[in-house]
């Protein structure tokens, strides 16, 4: 144990704040200088180490783990001037107090994300998976401890010593694995949700299993005293579920969703967390304890879980975690694995280690009649190790059970293990992500009453209402099941540890879908619920967590599996109250230009100006004028298609607005004589027309015009006298010169780019479709045998 003199023995005690470099004072004397500057470096080093890996989608733990080593004396710390100047023995103190008291912040956090209801939900399945993957490990440990003591850790006091060997190899690390799966798309499938689950309940045997290795590693030689630590933190936990959960749920209730948390409640809860943690450390059980115990037992329901985490994890896991890394990299020096024996053991950690957790658990998942591939998938992913493995390690450093070398062998390990989980995992498990080729990939149909599929997509809120008002004026004559809409929420997958969190309640039982047993607390799929009991519409809400580079991956997915006829988008862009079109964030503009390119079926991007105005327009109040310049070519046709299906609502009027060019204006005229090519899109045209024109569906409701025009001018202006229309819906690729000098949003083409400008003075939405091109679409079906086992639909078609 450390001691408690602190004058006699430190190497010269440091002073906190220097009086500056003009004083003739070095900075870096001082112990408050020297901790920013030391923070500064890590941070810098292991997010440039991160930014470095990325492409090899390592999570950024490794990095930090990494970067840690890197700084200590494994390589830059093998120069002894680099060591005096940036990390001298006397700052060592400073530097651990400041890395535990982040550590201790960043485990209730990992508390905050822990949802016991979740686990205790956990299937049988899942949890002998998880079981048999702790077990066939620790047991492995236990051996690997008797092979370790009688070669490089000889004198070791045995009982701690192989307690802590179990723990360290039958670890899996619960954030770092979700973190895996959401990078590689694997959350929405079967696997996920089992490795999501078994992840859960180790994690919560890993503590319990620490708790038990902590006690029975203390100095003291009486065996009654780890008897006592063991007691004592067992009463700690009933006084936290008793008194601490209460008062924290009491804390809870008095925050309503909409309203800010009280700076009270926060500082309350703040405090708490650190008076748990001298708890437990004075039991004898780690201060880590008493901060993740709180973090486990307070309320997850409404905002106020949300907002804690809010409140402190940019701070601890962006500026405070890294140094943890970098205490730890400082303990642990490669250099201390000399000669064929030392490397031989490290080979046979990591391999026992692989072993025991992937047959562990490939042998449990075989008798829970999980396919073999799958079986394999999930026994790779339970091998991830990461920062609990790295507790565990520095607790067991600390308290003399691991000497140097061992230390260093076991964070090499964890390192190794993490780092092959990904490229594993690419090699043994791809997920067919296409569905089966299927028909209706269009509006346009012959079949007028067949069920129309639709994927529409939301940012937030904002997006609801005009969302539902589309909707509703696409529902036709509301015959049951003639419409069927995926409401789909895109949620960007943050570097935030949070986003984990979130990402496990999304896909709370496998299905970014509703949670069909207890009622959701989303106001987004509330608002869509609601309207689905007053319509005879299928609404089937779905979630998308992605980073936003690749996100219009699981869009184009979800409308294939989902077999639907049109991706409806939200623009990039809202129109402010002065009538200016805002940006939302350049990321989304490229979600759609991507989506536009790979989209197996017709898109629609909505331009928003407010459709119904702000809320949901109920079906008897629905007056819309909705106009469809038509120019010809195939996304005019599925646009003017659009417009047939909204006219079958009786409260809305289409008028057909048919350009004709003089001479000069249309694209097929611009060369001064047809080729054969656009004349046979010309006759498509006529014939298109003319068989709406006889469509029983349009009746009074339906207006044609034949508009003559010279210029660009005469179309400007005719579209200008419709402006005080509800909504245009017009053709992405119309057979049009460019109408507006502006090069911006190429997304919305000609007709689209002056609708949505901030010149055309409108308060009509605009919905510009790019019809699917099934000559133009060469892009191969996945059609793979094993598709049915290895991904399930995102949801289920008769949800």
């Amino acid at each position: 144990m450390a001691s408690h003199n602190v004058t006699g023995n430190c190497p010269g005690q440091m002073e906190a704040t220097s009086n500056g470099a003009f004083q003739h004072e070095n900075p870096l004397d001082y112990a408050l200088p020297l901790i920013i500057l030391q923070i500064c470096l890590v941070v810098v080093f292991t997010r440039l180490l991160a930014y470095l890996l990325k492409p090899l989608k390592q999570p950024r733990v490794i990095a930090e783990i990494i970067g840690g080593i890197l700084l200590g004396p494994t390589a830059l710390g093998r120069s002894k001037a680099y060591l005096d100047f940036m990390f001298p023995e006397k700052s060592m103190t400073v530097l651990d107090t400041l890395a535990n008291l982040g550590l201790l912040f960043f485990l209730f956090l990992v508390g905050l994300e822990l949802d016991f209801a979740a686990i205790r939900k956990t299937g049988k399945k899942s949890l002998l998976i998880a079981l048999a993957g702790i077990s066939l490990p620790f047991i492995i440990g236990v051996g690997a401890s008797f092979v370790l003591s009688s070669t490089i850790s000889k004198g070791v006091h045995q009982l701690p010593f192989i307690v802590f060997m179990g723990v360290a190899l039958s670890i899996t690390a619960f954030p770092v694995l979700a973190r895996i799966l959401a990078e590689l798309k694997l959350l929405t499938t079967d696997v996920g949700r089992m490795a999501m689950s078994a992840a859960g309940v180790n994690d919560i045997a890993a503590w319990i299993f620490l708790a038990l290795a902590i006690a029975l590693s203390g100095d003291d030689s009486s065996p009654l005293v780890p008897l006592w630590v063991l007691l004592s933190g067992t009463g700690f936990v009933i006084f936290a579920v008793l008194v601490i959960k209460p008062i924290l749920s009491y804390m809870a209730k008095r925050c309503p969703e909409g309203e800010p948390v009280k700076e009270l409640y926060v500082c309350i809860t703040l405090t708490l967390v650190l008076a748990a943690s001298f708890v437990t450390d004075t039991i004898g059980i780690h201060a880590l304890f008493g901060a993740f115990v709180v973090g486990i037992v307070t309320p997850k329901q409404g905002p106020f879980c949300r907002i804690l985490t809010e409140k402190i994890e940019d701070l601890v896991s962006g500026l405070l975690l890294p140094l943890y890394f970098a205490s730890s990299g400082l303990k642990t020096d490669v250099t201390t694995i000399r000669g064929a024996q030392s490397w031989g053991l490290l080979v046979l950690v990591i391999l026992t280690t692989c072993f025991g957790k992937i047959v562990g658990t490939v042998g449990a998942s075989m008798l829970c009649k999980v396919p073999f591939r799958e079986a394999m998938a999930l026994g790779v992913l339970m091998n991830t190790k990461g920062l609990v493995e790295l507790i565990v390690l520095n607790i067991g450093k600390d308290r003399k059970v691991l000497n140097d070398q061992v230390f260093a062998i076991l964070v090499l390990m964890a390192l190794v293990t993490t780092f092959i989980t990904t490229p594993l995992l690419l090699a043994i498990y791809k997920p067919a992500r296409k569905g089966a080729p299927y028909k209706h990939r269009t509006i346009q149909r012959k079949d007028h009453d067949s069920e129309l599929r639709i994927l529409a997509c939301f940012h937030s809120t904002r997006n609801i209402p005009t969302l539902i008002n589309m909707i509703e004026s696409s529902r036709g004559t509301g015959l049951r099941g003639r419409l069927c809409v995926y409401a789909m929420h895109l949620m960007e997958l943050s570097e935030r540890s949070s986003a984990i969190a979130m990402v496990h309640k999304a896909r709370y039982n496998g299905l970014p879908i509703w949670n069909k047993v207890e009622r959701s607390t989303d106001q987004m799929v509330i608002a869509f619920e609601g309207y689905q009991h007053l319509r005879a519409v299928a609404v089937r809400p779905m979630t998308a967590i992605s980073d936003l580079s690749t996100i219009h991956e699981d869009i184009c997915t979800s409308a294939h599996q989902k077999r639907v006829a049109m991706i409806l988008l939200p623009f990039h862009k809202h129109q402010r109250m002065d009538g200016v079109m805002e940006s939302i964030g350049h990321a989304f503009h490229e979600v759609n230009k991507r989506v536009l390119l790979q989209a197996p079926c017709s898109v629609g991007i909505l331009v928003d100006r407010g459709l119904g105005g702000t809320s949901h327009v109920v079906a008897s109040e629905v007056d819309y004028k909705i106009v469809v310049p038509f120019f010809g070519g195939l996304d005019d046709r599925e646009a003017l298609a659009y417009g047939m299906k909204m006219v079958e609502h009786p409260g809305i009027t289409l008028t057909i607005l048919k350009f004709v060019a003089a001479r000069g204006t249309l694209k097929r005229f611009e060369k001064g004589e047809e080729g054969e090519e656009e004349k046979k899109e010309k006759e498509i045209d006529e014939e298109f027309v003319k068989v709406l024109m006889n469509d029983p569906r349009g009746n009074e409701s339906l207006a044609y015009e034949e508009r003559v025009v010279e210029s660009k001018d005469d179309i400007n202006a005719t579209l200008k006298a419709m402006s005080k229309c509800s909504l245009f819906v017009v053709g992405r690729n119309a057979a049009v010169m460019p109408l507006v000098n502006s090069t911006d949003c190429p997304e919305l083409g000609p007709v689209g780019r002056l609708l949505s400008s901030s010149e055309f003075k409108t308060t009509a939405s605009v919905l510009v479709v790019q019809g699917y091109d099934s000559a133009a679409d060469i892009r191969t079906v996945d059609e793979d045998e094993s598709y049915e086992q290895s991904s399930r639909e995102i949801g289920d078609s008769s949800v």
